[in-house]
């Protein structure tokens, strides 16, 4: 069973109908004990850094997310990916969970539409378990105006062009994993992703 976190941060409904579609058992919750008892955890979100950090802490769910990101797998999706980091520059200095060395900062590349919205092609810097099946020509959907800074290229799974590189998929080399791009909005290639997911227990 995958938990999927619910601390208000919207796109949750979203990635539990894409996982109903695959068959994969899911559950939206907010308690400590599921996240626990689950074979690996999926944290989504969309809006902005601080108060979606602000959401987490009155949850009480940090420090659970952070003990069970070692032993299982550990999906952040779009804000959940920056999340994943030390900290963010969004709106104000905030720090993150910290699985992940580097930071959250806003896209400032000239002549660009922000937020950035729209299908990007992936292009990979890493094999990693979640790209199994997927070809060289392979899009998926943005929405985002702030990207993250991995502090080593190791971290950096998979990138997008927009101005400059965004990082599109990072990890921890070990359980954790995140999608700037919106696997449950990215057609067959994000189901693709979830499903991979889903079976590296």
């Amino acid at each position: 069973m995958i938990a999927i976190i619910d601390y208000g941060a919207g796109n949750i409904f979203s990635v539990k109908n894409a996982l109903d579609h695959l068959g994969v058992e899911s559950k939206l919750t907010d308690k400590k004990e599921d996240l626990i008892a689950a074979d690996e955890i999926i944290l989504p979100g969309v809006g902005a850094f601080p108060w979606a950090m602000n959401m987490l802490k009155n949850s009480g769910l940090v420090d659970t997310i952070k003990e069970q990101a070692k032993v299982k797998p550990f999906l952040g999706i779009c804000l959940g990916m920056q999340l994943l980091f030390e900290k963010s520059f969004e709106f104000e200095e905030c720090d993150g969970l910290g699985l992940i060395m580097g930071r959250v900062d806003k896209i400032t590349d000239p002549g660009l539409v922000i937020p950035h919205m729209g299908w990007n092609k992936l292009e990979y810097n890493k094999e990693v378990p979640i790209f199994k099946g997927l070809g060289n020509d392979e899009y998926v959907y943005f929405v985002h105006s702030y990207k993250a800074f991995c502090e080593s290229e190791d971290n950096l799974y998979a990138y997008s062009e927009y101005g400059s590189k965004v990082p599109a998929v990072v990890g921890d080399n070990g359980f954790v994993y995140g999608c700037q791009f919106h696997p449950e909005k990215s057609g067959e290639t994000g189901l693709k992703i979830l499903r991979n997911f889903a079976e590296l227990v």
